[in-house]
């Protein structure tokens, strides 16, 4: 089943974490929202601007590439997502917004999302 994933931290630098995920979920036929705050496009999909707050519906899941210190401003933005789940990978977790997260009954994940797509757990 195919999950509608919001990258948050999107790049289009192929040598970061976001771009690989960006990468595997395309290959995994999951429908990506790449957003962030640097200019280009993944995988056919435009970077949305993560200093709009772009309006995005029907996310399943949010993948965090940002870490804590710079998710602060962007909590209420994240929650308005109304995501079912969100994956705080390797050096993103946040146990302040994961407790707004589960509070506001969203499943909160602290894995990784390339070791998730490639033992098929995602």
């Amino acid at each position: 089943m195919s999950k509608k994933t919001a990258i948050l931290g999107a790049t289009p630098n192929s040598h970061r974490y976001a771009y690989f995920a960006a990468d595997r979920l395309t290959a995994q036929d999951h429908e990506i929202v790449p957003i962030g705050i640097k200019n280009g496009s993944v995988f056919g999909k435009e970077i949305l601007n993560l200093r709009d707050k772009p309006a995005v519906s029907d996310i399943h899941t949010v993948t965090m590439y940002i870490g804590p210190k710079n998710q602060a401003e962007w909590e209420e933005y994240i929650l308005s997502l109304k995501p079912r789940r969100i994956i705080f990978n390797p050096g993103s977790e946040n146990q302040n917004l994961a407790e707004k997260a589960s509070s506001a009954g969203i499943e909160v994940m602290n894995a990784c999302t390339l070791v998730m797509l490639s033992t098929k757990v995602y």
